[in-house]
């Protein structure tokens, strides 16, 4: 018999909090007291969500949503450990299960380590073994707040339209809530077309603030971005970003938290995105705008241990399908501490007047590997000469084996997140 590979969870017996905007669940949720399946939850039953969500909401077992949900008005929408939510699939050009914590709003999203919460595939839970997941069959999370940010706060969230969708303001310790031991898989949507700007990515962030706590979230196979930070002050640790169509990590308006222990991991099997018939595809993009000004508030986070993993071969294998490990352009600028990046035809890339990789790193604790080039542009002169390599084949930079598509994978001693724990999840195969 076909099965799909297990996922961690651990026994759960939470019942659905009912309220005007969720249609009534027959049963319980019960999960198996051993490690369950897709096909476990898969034949539990549904609780389906649509339209806003205005008073206290708590979720669990089996969620679908149905369009975009907004929490809002004073709402905290709280999802319990082992939840998992999936979208109505809707017709093209409607958005797919998109959950919007809006200025006005909050969510309680904090998982376990043997009980995450995850927003995944339809396709993963409809208890048909034949199908595959693919990106794009959820639309997204977004967080919004009103933190500073450069740009107006009558600005919208990109790929969405309204009010309710506004980001940004003065309030640098704004808190969007929690979200904790969480999984988003097979995500992201863009409403017009590959590279429209009218994209919703995996997990958005605009505005947010340094009173949330964002930990342990991990986003694979997304159809945009895996993470974007537009502005805000919120930070973020033990971050995941697997197998992104674009980009694992993408940073604008005026973005300027820390990250402490990232990684960003290539599934060269994944899709990739194209810009001018040329690959798009980076580690890190980082703008501190569209038009590429000076602002009073530039765009320039601090990440610290950060590790971006690309494809063991290079221009003349699968190396190609990418851009660049780290790519700053646009004014905007980045500070770097503790960083190996490996697998990308360019390592680190600065570009344009304006942007730098910051003084304030600590260059010698870089390491860079390209196929062509290691580093290049401002800033990046700095970098220990030792530290930097190019040549057809990536460097592991002291890890046991990181590549993905080369059998059995580590990225230690790198694994600061607990990167391969059992929160985790990497393999979606269907296997006899």
């Amino acid at each position: 018999m076909k099965r799909l590979t297990l996922i961690a969870a651990a026994a759960l017996s939470l019942t659905a909090c009912q309220h005007d905007n969720l249609a009534d669940s027959s049963t319980p949720f019960d999960m198996k007291s051993t490690s369950a399946e897709y096909l476990t939850a898969s034949s539990l039953p549904v609780t389906k969500v649509n339209g806003p969500i205005t008073s206290n909401t708590t979720w669990s077992g089996v969620i679908e949503i149905d369009g975009t949900v907004a929490v809002k008005d004073g709402a905290t929408l709280t999802i319990q450990p082992g939840t998992f939510i999936k979208a109505k699939p809707n017709a093209a050009g409607e958005g797919s299960g998109i959950l919007v914590i809006t200025k006005t709003g909050k969510i309680n999203a904090t998982g376990t380590e043997s009980q995450p919460i995850v927003f995944t595939s339809y396709n993963l839970l409809d208890g048909n073994e034949d199908t595959t997941a693919t990106p794009g069959d959820f639309g997204g999370v977004i967080l919004l707040g009103d933190a500073p940010t450069n740009v107006p706060a009558t600005t919208t969230i990109e790929g969405l339209t309204g009010s309710d969708y506004y980001f940004g303001g003065s309030n640098a310790s704004h808190n969007a809530g929690i979200m904790k031991y969480v999984r988003i898989e097979f995500a992201g949507y863009d409403f017009v077309g590959a590279n429209s700007g009218n994209e919703v990515n995996a997990l958005s962030l605009g505005g947010v603030g340094n009173g949330t706590t964002l930990d342990h979230i991990q986003v694979s196979y997304g159809q945009d971005d895996s993470f974007e930070f537009f502005g805000g002050t919120v930070n973020a640790s033990n971050l995941i970003s697997f197998a992104a169509e674009d980009d694992n990590f993408d940073f604008d308006n005026g973005y300027t938290g820390t990250i402490t222990c990232a990684l960003s991991l290539a599934d060269y099997n994944s899709a990739h995105t194209v810009s001018g018939g040329s690959p798009d595809s980076n580690g890190i993009e980082l703008d501190n705008n569209a038009t590429g000004t000076s602002t009073s508030l530039i765009t320039n986070p601090v990440i610290n241990n950060l590790t971006i993993v690309g494809p063991k071969f290079g221009t003349a294998g699968q190396g190609a399908a990418y851009e660049n490990g780290i790519h700053i352009r646009r004014y905007g600028k980045l500070t770097l501490n503790d960083v190996v990046v490996t697998g990308y035809p360019t390592g680190i890339r600065v570009e344009g007047v304006g942007s730098e990789l910051s003084a304030a790193s600590n260059l010698g604790s870089i390491q860079v590997h390209g196929f062509t080039t290691s580093v290049t542009g401002a800033g990046t002169a700095g970098i220990p000469v030792a530290n930097l390599l190019t040549g057809t084949t990536a460097a592991s930079w002291g890890m046991s084996q990181p590549f993905f598509n080369e059998g059995s994978w580590n990225v230690s001693p790198r694994n600061c997140g607990n990167f391969q724990g059992i929160w985790t999840k990497y393999n979606f195969a269907i296997v006899e």
